[in-house]
């Protein structure tokens, strides 16, 4: 339990105040449209009014937040700053992305229930003009207004119209309509399937806030939910003259009751965030106009693409990440990388896997698809935004640190580890870790061979310097084919191992966490473990279970992962 708070505590505490705070919101609104001035309204609409005003204050404070997790700058900002009070703290701000999953989860929920609240309404008003009895007060307040046109309570003025007709008639309908399509494009292209296969898709479409957000501002000017004014309240008391409603304006205490909207108050909610992520915007535009230089590309097996960078003034940490845009493939796509340089050296590099349309494009515009060398006139320009901070940057605040990758999500560690070689190895400083334990799980052979050089000189740099002790790793095989098992089996006696080359045999199947758990807490006893993924969710999800589990009195093991 203690490293359930550990991990999860804080986590736990925002989601419960943000949970709390839609609570009190939703029920809040929907107790001020029970009080006296909304009585006439309530009249025609009943307890539909409440229900779709309580969302609409909701979506005010989500769509407030929405933007703020996608804000880079502002959270790599904030988390520098975080980081030097709690590291604790800081670690939230990598959670930014499920975050604003949430968030959106919420504001569809909301607009679903305000939509269908806002149906009926409509009907409501539809029937009280259709049903033209005047000894039905509700026909009686739908005929406020007729006269000077400003006073009325019923938008619907007429029976000789349709609630569709209003929809596509009024600023309220048209920029609902829009505010619903847009957010229904966005919710649907964001899936998991379509993020990963169709990523073109995904991001077109996410731009479609631009129409939520001015659809969202602009939807209450219509004003068309509207309560008696205070001025009215005072010759009108509906306590009193609700039922004399047919002696209105002949009795020197009841007068006609006015009505009127209120006045948009949505801007007040989204002008900060919006102004905070507009200025977002200019420093990513003023970032890519800075020239970036490609000074070498290599094409490793497994169709994976190394660039390595130029850019000055470029400063990075270990665990980083940018976002690549190449304008000869788009001028509007922007792709995350994970950084695999160290901070030490002069350049920047990122290892890019072929597995899409843009990585395809830019494989073939750097030349991977052709025999000879490509000249440097002849490569790509490129644009970089970033680097931003991720959980890895925290990696040498731990004593000791598991370091777990899988497939191509190895990558922010190669930087890690290239940063221990030039700390540790080649300038003999100093770290705070004492201990590292690597994990690397790849379903094919070839995904080894771009990052088992690097292993090879840690290897052999280790074995001269005579720290072997500091860095154990483990390289596992998940899937392996009959013709490569028979041969493993032959060579296993080799010194070096058959697939990497190196010393440390790789290893077949997926490893027993709750061993390695087990043997780590018994090696390192009064100790804070940091484990950190760049995997799948499911690994994610084992690994947090084996940190919560594993966590005793004198040995926590805390979870960090990758998002971006």
């Amino acid at each position: 339990m203690g490293n359930f708070a550990a991990n999860e505590g804080l986590s736990v505490f925002v989601i419960l105040v943000w949970l709390g705070i839609n609570a009190y919101l939703f029920v809040q609104f929907y107790l001020n449209f029970l009080v006296e001035r909304w009585f006439y309204t309530r009249v025609l609409l009943g307890q539909a009014l409440s229900w779709a005003r309580a969302p609409a204050a909701c979506l005010n404070f989500n769509c407030m937040l929405i933007l703020l997790p996608v804000c880079r700058n502002l959270l790599s900002l904030l988390r520098g700053t975080i980081q030097l009070c709690s590291r604790t703290a800081a670690r939230q701000l990598d959670r930014n992305i499920t975050f604003h999953k949430l968030v959106a989860y919420m504001i569809a929920f909301h607009t679903a229930v305000h939509i269908v609240a806002h149906l009926f309404n409509f009907e409501y008003f539809m029937d009280a003009q259709l049903n033209r009895d005047p000894n039905w007060l509700p026909f009686v307040l739908s005929d406020i207004g007729n006269g000077d046109g400003l006073a009325y309570l019923n938008p619907i003025r007429t029976n000789e119209t349709n609630p569709t007709i209003v929809m596509f008639t009024t600023i309220a309908g048209l920029t609902g309509v829009a505010i619903t399509l847009a957010l229904i494009l966005i919710i649907t292209s964001s899936m998991e399937v379509i993020r990963r296969s169709y990523f073109e898709v995904f991001w077109y479409t996410h731009h479609l806030f631009v129409i939520f957000f001015i659809g969202l501002v602009f939807h209450g000017y219509g004003r068309i939910v509207r309560g008696q004014t205070p001025k009215s309240l005072m010759t009108n008391k509906p306590k009193d003259c609700a039922d004399d409603f047919k002696y209105w304006g002949n009795s020197t205490t009841c007068a006609v009751p006015e009505f009127a909207g209120n006045p948009p108050g949505t801007w007040k909610w989204v002008v900060a965030p919006m102004f905070l992520y507009v200025c977002e915007r200019m420093v990513r535009l003023y970032r890519s106009c800075q020239k970036v230089v490609i000074t070498k590309v290599v094409m490793h097996p497994s169709k994976t693409l190394e660039l390595q960078m130029k850019r000055k003034g470029f400063h990075m940490e270990v665990g980083q990440y940018v976002f690549i845009k190449c304008p000869s493939i788009s001028r509007l796509e922007w792709h995350p990388f994970t950084l695999t340089s160290a901070p030490e050296e002069d350049f920047f590099s990122a290892h890019i896997r072929i597995v899409g349309d843009w990585t395809q494009a830019l494989y073939e515009a750097c030349g991977g698809d052709k025999t000879e060398t490509q000249e440097a006139w002849q490569l790509p320009s490129v644009a970089i935004d970033g680097p931003f901070g991720t959980a890895s940057e925290d990696v040498f605040r731990y004593e000791v640190v598991m370091l777990v990758g899988a497939g191509i999500g190895v990558t922010p560690f190669a930087s890690i580890l290239k940063s221990v070689w030039y700390k540790r190895i080649q300038n003999n400083q100093d770290v705070f870790t004492k201990k590292i334990y690597f994990y690397w799980l790849c379903p094919e052979t070839e995904a080894f061979e771009w990052f088992a050089d690097l292993l090879q000189v840690l290897e052999n740099q280790m074995t001269e310097k005579g720290v072997t002790d500091f860095l154990s790793y483990n390289i596992y095989l998940t899937r392996w084919k009959e013709t490569e098992a028979a041969h493993f089996r032959v060579h296993h006696e080799a010194e070096n191992d058959p697939i990497t080359g190196l010393k440390q045999k790789t290893l077949y199947g997926k490893p027993n966490w709750d061993n390695e758990f087990t043997n780590i807490a018994t090696t390192h006893p009064g100790t804070k473990v940091g484990v950190f993924l760049c995997g799948p969710p499911q690994l994610g999800k084992s690994l947090e279970k084996q940190c919560h589990s594993h966590s005793e009195s004198d040995v926590k093991f805390i979870f960090n992962k990758e998002n971006f």
